[in-house]
């Protein structure tokens, strides 16, 4: 009896379980997988009863705990980490056998995967949130303790939303706010995919969410995809919350409460500025708006201060990016926060005299507030609701487009009694489309003022894919691109830029006066181009020498380029400036290359070290020869050198002249016809150039129709003879079968074991070969290639490529 009770009791009986559900999961689970061995059973029985048991089961000895760990739900799995380290033991193994029963996908780039735990709950995070997971499919996932979202978000580095943004309002709920919290010490990189037009409320979910992991997270990265018809109120509010820049106040309520982390902010500024502000005799809204709120408790004034007029300290400002406001910005900011306008789009509105003395300033300030004083009243009864007043939104988003663009100190003034959406309407200007219209209305587009904003913590990198972009969009953008001094990286692909390209470098060019500017990577790209691609790269060099990295790329010429807006000079005539420029792509949508007209750059860009050019045709025959004089006399540190879609079939002594080259690490012939007319002797002498070249370490061929005799032969390159440092050779796209590539194998086998298993190589490529035909084969070949080396390759159906073989034989 003794013994039968002490049985129950340690199979559950007399031990609370994690859930019954799950218990009989297990179950059933074991039953379908046959008898058990004694101690599969008791580890069993103690995973059912891991919440008496967990501390106990984290101090078994490693060869216990390592029979135990698959058993385990993922609540239990994820908080066994620590004592499985301490072990000795990985739980890698199981995270993916989780991975492939719970997803039962391949995700991309596995082979990359450094730990399948975060993968699996980064994941498992965002599948939930969208509803496209059911936590009752697998017993490991049904655990009363666990927290799907909750447990899961301190995993997740990277976000994707997507549609009508169900996944923003369901994290800004009021139940997720832990989950929030998590994810804003977590998440790095915020994106967003197909997007839909949305509606107030869930604009305000979105708000409170950008506020929380940008402003006041980690969100480093926002990446957005595949907006056909964007709505523009939401694109220029991400744009712009992604900047840092927001007009605090009840939109940035949460559930009728201000940001805790702003109040905090607030209150430490408000008691050390407090003495200056008596000393000068200033006056805030405080003085006027209290009202009710001074028959509250002390901090109310401060609290109706924040939320209903948006009036913040200057601390708020990005600190890489700070810079102080003027008083009579200040006290503008503050004017009118229900019904304000812009400058544009009315009658002449008054201009602030720069001769203005404070005093009078705060004189007239004063008669428009106690003016408006009633109706600030009624605004503040009015948003003590938890909705917040759509002008909160509407009235921000189109402030940035429609600045006036003369500087941070402009002297703009608003205008009382028009309702927002006469406001909204009249706000869509004309495009920035140049830096001299720009100078029309008073200034650069790199200026960039938002006199109601404040500053908050920004983005490093913004990435916009296939998201047309107007010219009302481009010229917020621009406004947006002076200021942001945190932006690192921007990448603008497929964007139907056109002649707006020149407001995005108006923006640009106002960023690279800034000292503590930090951007280094550019990267443009779209359909067809508006200007000559050399002119554009002069252009963007000319506007931001300090750039690293640039990456222009067109796929189809615009028969109308050329015609640069009024104003602007001729960029195939703008000097470059001595630029700090290491990496350099071009895609030319089928245009000559001129090495003339690239010389200016290659000469402006001495740290130049990778160089791509993509798509471009060569004039005559000896274009290809100056372009390797070129380099060699202005660029001698060029360490990878790049050519795709390029004909080279009548540039063999070039190709062989690079292959030699004493300081090239990496080359690339991708799809350049290399062996289309050439004699069998040109592939013996890429071999030899390559045996003999001690500093190239990486090798692509892809798309240059090899087949298996070509394939054969580069196993040469691994010769006893050879002094190659060859690591890593791609051959995709060659029109591979698996025996060639058996034989490949064999052949490289055959050398390793002559040189005494010492080699170099370690990387091979073979995407979009014809190993289908063949499948045995073909494992046999990549089974033993893996035991040389790292094997990349896909499930390729060959029969697309029917045309391109009937051509081979």
């Amino acid at each position: 009896m003794a013994v039968a009770a002490r049985r129950r009791k340690w199979e559950g009986g007399g031990v609370p379980s994690q859930d019954g559900g799950s218990l009989a999961a297990l179950s059933g689970a074991m039953a379908a997988e046959g008898p058990r061995s004694l101690f599969a059973l008791s580890a069993a029985a103690v995973s059912r009863s891991m919440g008496a048991l967990e501390r106990d089961v984290w101090a078994l000895p490693g060869h216990l705990l390592r029979g135990l760990l698959p058993l385990l739900s993922v609540f239990r799995l994820e908080r066994a980490e620590g004592a499985a380290r301490r072990a000795g033991l990985s739980t890698q193994p199981i995270w993916r056998k989780l991975w492939d029963d719970v997803m039962k996908t391949r995700p991309p780039n596995s082979e990359n995967i450094t730990c399948w735990r975060k993968k699996f709950l980064e994941t498992f995070f965002s599948n939930v949130l969208h509803g496209v997971l059911d936590i009752s499919s697998d017993w490991r996932l049904n655990d009363q303790h666990f927290s799907p979202l909750l447990h899961s978000s301190p995993h997740v580095s990277q976000l994707t939303l997507c549609n009508m943004l169900q996944g923003a309002v369901e994290l800004a709920a009021e139940h997720n706010q832990k989950v929030l919290e998590n994810l804003a010490g977590s998440l790095r990189i915020l994106k967003f995919q197909h997007l839909l037009s949305s509606d107030l409320s869930i604009r305000r979910s979105l708000v409170l969410l950008l506020h929380r992991l940008i402003h006041h997270g980690s969100v480093s990265q926002v990446s957005m995809y595949s907006w056909p018809v964007p709505d523009t109120v939401l694109l220029v509010l991400i744009l712009s919350m992604s900047a840092g820049f927001w007009r605090s106040g009840n939109a940035l309520a949460y559930h009728s409460s201000p940001c805790g982390l702003c109040r905090e902010e607030d209150k430490a500024q408000s008691q050390e500025s407090a003495p200056g502000q008596a000393e000068r005799g200033c006056c805030n809204e405080r003085e006027w708006s209290d009202g009710e709120n001074q028959k509250g408790s002390p901090g109310a004034p401060k609290e109706a201060d924040m939320e209903v007029n948006g009036c913040r300290a200057d601390t708020h400002l990005n600190p890489v990016s700070s810079r102080p406001r003027s008083l009579s910005l200040q006290n503008q900011a503050c004017e009118v926060p229900c019904n304000h306008t812009s400058v544009e789009g009315g009658s002449s509105p008054p201009h602030v005299s720069d001769q203005l003395s404070c005093h009078h300033l705060l004189r007239k300030t004063r008669r428009r507030m106690k003016s408006a004083v009633g109706k600030k009243r009624r605004c503040l009864r009015r948003n003590r609701g938890p909705r917040a007043d759509p002008e909160d939104l509407y009235d921000f988003v189109f402030t940035v487009a429609r600045e006036d663009n003369s500087g941070l100190l402009d002297k703009n003034s608003t205008t009382e009694g028009e309702n927002t959406e006469n406001w909204t309407s009249s706000s869509l200007g004309s495009p920035c489309t140049c830096h001299a219209s720009c100078k029309k209305r008073g200034g650069s587009a790199g200026t960039f003022s938002l006199k109601a904003a404040h500053r908050f913590r920004s983005v490093s990198t913004l990435e916009l894919f296939s998201i047309p972009l107007t010219g009302e969009t481009c010229r917020t953008l621009s406004n947006l691109l002076s200021s942001w001094v945190s932006l690192e990286n921007l990448v603008l692909s497929y964007n139907g830029l056109g002649a707006n390209v020149f407001c995005i470098l108006s923006g640009l060019r106002a960023l690279s006066r800034r000292s503590d500017c930090q951007l280094r990577v550019v990267r443009l790209s779209d359909v067809f181009s508006h200007m000559p691609c050399m002119d554009l790269v002069r252009c963007v060099l000319s506007a931001f020498p300090q750039l690293h990295t640039l990456s222009v790329s067109f796929d189809l010429k615009n028969q109308l380029e050329g015609n640069s807006p009024q104003g602007i000079p001729s960029c195939s005539e703008a000097e470059i400036p001595e630029s700090c420029l290491e990496q350099l792509e071009i895609r030319f949508p089928r245009e000559p290359l001129h090495t003339a007209f690239l010389l200016p750059v290659l000469k402006a860009s001495k740290s130049l070290q990778q160089l791509s050019l993509d798509s471009a045709t060569l004039p005559c025959s000896q274009e290809l020869g100056l372009l390797l004089e070129a380099l060699k006399e202005c660029n001698p540190d060029l360490k990878k050198l790049s050519f795709h879609d390029v004909n080279l079939a009548e540039h063999q002594k070039e190709v062989l002249l690079l292959l030699q080259d004493p300081v090239l690490q990496e080359l690339t012939f991708s799809f350049c016809r290399l062996f289309e007319s050439s004699t069998p002797e040109f592939l013996s002498e890429i071999i030899n150039a390559v045996k003999r070249n001690s500093t190239l370490k990486s090798l692509k061929l892809p798309g240059n129709r090899l087949g298996n005799h070509r394939l054969v032969a580069l196993a040469d390159i691994f010769s006893e003879d050879s002094s190659s440092s060859l690591c890593q050779l791609d051959v995709s796209s060659n029109c591979i079968k698996p025996d060639g590539l058996l034989e490949f194998t064999k052949k490289l086998e055959g050398h390793i074991q002559q040189r005494g298993g010492r080699i170099q190589f370690t990387h091979l490529r073979l995407f979009q070969n014809w190993l289908d035909q063949d499948a045995a084969t073909a494992q046999e070949a990549l089974r033993r290639l893996q035991a040389v080396c790292s094997v990349v390759n896909d499930s390729w159906d060959s029969s697309q490529a029917f045309a391109d073989y009937i051509s081979v034989m």
